[in-house]
């Protein structure tokens, strides 16, 4: 069943939301142990949450409209009590004092948490195999990753062990994995959804979104957690509108242009360009104006991600020192416990782009580097802005390959970082797009088609993935 099946069956009494969360914990018992979608299943506090969406409606309250429906959390999200990793040894027990306002807005829906999901430590990484607590793997192809970082969360949805999951997308985190495991992946406007509990990366970039079965799932999923938030200064101010309410505007008049710099770019699979140009077709045929447009700064977007994200890394991870919270190695002094638990704490890829980052914003290096790509970042957001005047959206492929086998890039992390390719240059501008799963490619593996559109144009959005969607 989708999320909207089974909120509509619990909030009518036809199911209870404990049956509904046995159903899910039994079948993460089935194939958790294969998969290792999660670091925590949260078996007894679901159980319990469940009690109380039943008890509500006993009582002839309605619980919200994700009433009984099983979510899981990426764990980089803070929740209140319950141990939260980010994926780093050096969080290994911490336990947040707080929520996150997305988990709140969850809670208050109805929804029931089932577990905090694997991801690539800190966010960093696009297959979840650079957690400390060991790689995901591909519900499709158990010796393929999920792509990532948010691999976890889209493990889950591509496993049915919840029809939504949450993940958080820096450079395509979010949308890379649901178009290698075949679901439903947004990335919102940034700012649309509060950043307030979530582990930081960077954080002019970090937005937290949602994974989901079908495009209405995630459509819900967004309407939820979506809003102003006081707590978090970045936060749009004016309320969303309702996306669930506008799916089935259908495309007629739409105007889609097919980004020419990514789906011809090198290194995209022949199998996923069709995608692409079938996705076209199918909306040209739903009564949309279909052409080719170009976007002449994307193809830069790598290199400029990989100087500012590295860079707000290096500031925000300076947090973990070994004093206030988390892993502490103890030293002679304070600066060799700092370097120790540093040491011990951190991964290979996470040091690696704190150095990379600490050196961009280096005396002598900072104008040179990190200066010269936040320029890149403007010629971009430049860009997708004249290609916007004659396009209500655009489309590309979410990645250039389907999933790829687990071991097979870790020890090139240049071929590991194009996986992003198609992602990172909305995420740099800061606008919407999502990954929509659109046929399968090499070995059978699925192939999504990414939509991205101008900020706080998810009506629009949606519209073109709903009609995707149903064209399949």
């Amino acid at each position: 069943m989708t999320a909207l099946e089974i909120a509509a069956a619990v909030r009518a009494g036809e199911r209870s939301a404990r049956e509904v969360v046995d159903e899910h914990l039994a079948t993460i018992e089935a194939r958790e142990s294969e998969i290792h979608a999660f670091n925590l299943v949260l078996a007894d506090e679901a159980r319990a949450a469940a009690d109380a969406v039943d008890a509500a409606i006993a009582a002839g309250d309605d619980p919200g409209p994700l009433a009984g429906v099983p979510v899981a959390l990426k764990d980089n999200l803070c929740t209140r009590g319950i141990r939260t990793t980010g994926g780093s040894r050096i969080l290994d027990d911490w336990h947040p004092p707080y929520d996150a306002t997305v988990v709140e807005r969850l809670r208050a829906a109805g929804a029931v948490a089932v577990g905090k999901t694997n991801l690539d430590e800190f966010a960093m990484g696009s297959s979840t195999e650079n957690s400390a607590f060991g790689p995901t793997s591909n519900p499709h192809d158990l010796t393929r990753v999920p792509g990532g970082s948010s691999g976890g969360s889209a493990a889950a949805v591509a496993a049915g062990f919840a029809p939504i999951s949450l993940g958080s997308d820096t450079g395509g985190s979010i949308r890379q994995p649901a178009a290698m495991c075949g679901v439903v992946g947004v990335k919102p406007t940034y700012g649309r959804v509060s950043r307030y509990g979530l582990i930081a990366f960077a954080s002019s970039l970090d937005q937290i979104g949602p994974f989901g079965a079908t495009v209405a799932d995630a459509a819900l999923a967004l309407d939820v957690i979506g809003g102003p938030d006081p707590r978090d200064s970045t936060c749009i101010p004016d309320a969303p509108p309702s996306l669930i309410d506008s799916l089935d505007g259908g495309v007629d008049g739409v105007r889609v242009g097919i980004v020419e710099e990514l789906t011809d770019a090198e290194g995209v699979e022949p199998e996923v360009r069709d995608a692409v140009l079938r996705a076209a077709a199918a909306l040209e045929a739903a009564g949309a104006t279909v052409d080719r447009v170009s976007v002449p700064s994307v193809v830069y977007g790598i290199s400029a991600y990989y100087m500012i994200a590295p860079a707000e890394a290096s500031s925000n991870l300076a947090r973990y020192d070994g004093v206030r919270y988390g892993l502490r190695v103890d030293g002679d002094d304070v600066l060799s416990m700092n370097a120790r638990t540093r040491a011990a704490g951190f991964g290979p890829e996470v040091k690696r782009r704190i150095m990379l980052g600490t050196y961009a914003l280096s005396a002598g290096y900072y104008d040179a580097y990190y200066g010269k790509a936040q320029r890149v970042r403007t010629l971009i957001i430049r860009d997708f802005a004249h290609a916007f005047e004659s396009h209500n959206v655009l489309l590309t492929p979410t990645a250039p390959t389907v999933a790829f086998k687990i071991g097979e890039k870790s020890a090139d992390p240049l071929s590991m970082y194009l996986a992003d390719v198609c992602t990172v240059p909305s995420s740099l501008a800061g606008h919407a797009a999502m990954s929509v799963p659109f046929g399968t490619g090499a070995a059978n593996m699925p192939v999504g088609v990414q939509v991205l559109a101008p900020a706080l144009a998810e009506v629009v959005m949606f519209r073109v993935a709903q009609v995707l969607e149903s064209a399949q």
